[in-house]
């Protein structure tokens, strides 16, 4: 797992093995920030990364120039290591906050421009996410979800929808506010 752009460029991570969390391989995380990079520009941005895992995805948007990177994961192991991390190459944009994504959510009331939400593939609430996210009006006119899901799982009924990329057994389903 390595950081693939930005400042911190190149950027091996490390994370404990007993972490439970499937990262994001190298390839759909390049492929990810080459779509969205031609769709946004990072630098002074506001994140919201949901199941952040390994933090890698936020570290990402830390390190292309991202202002504000918010990172929501229910496990403790989790949030240290990405606290760590984050403190160990000096990225205090981002803010880490042990918590039930679902439970987050509801209590949300900042704007994004971007928001990044990877849950456990066996999570049989994942259509849930984009419906709260647009329901409480947490992403700015024009802004992104994305959802990384199994390939086999269909998120295309809501109204917001706008693609989804595969990367093998993974994809990224896109969703946007309205201007």
């Amino acid at each position: 797992m390595r950081i693939i752009g930005g400042s911190l460029k190149g950027l091996r991570l490390n994370p404990p093995k007993n972490l439970p969390v499937r990262p994001t391989t190298d390839l759909a995380k390049e492929a990810l920030f080459n779509i969205l990079q031609n769709q946004i520009e990072f630098e002074g941005i506001k994140v919201l990364d949901l199941f952040s895992g390994t933090g890698n995805i936020s570290m990402e948007f830390a390190s292309r120039g991202a202002a504000q990177v918010i990172s929501v994961d229910r496990s403790i192991h989790c949030v240290n290591y990405l606290k760590d991390a984050s403190r160990q190459h000096k990225l205090e944009q981002i803010k880490v906050y042990k918590e039930d994504v679902f439970k987050y959510l509801q209590m949300e009331t900042e704007q994004y421009d971007l928001i990044f939400a990877d849950p456990p593939y066996d999570l049989n609430k994942i259509p849930e996410i984009s419906k709260i996210v647009f329901e409480r009006n947490i992403l700015k006119p024009g802004a992104l979800l994305v959802v990384e899901h199994q390939s086999m799982q269909n998120l295309s009924n809501h109204p917001a929808f706008v693609e989804q990329r595969k990367y093998g057994h993974s994809s990224f389903s896109f969703f946007r506010a309205d201007e």
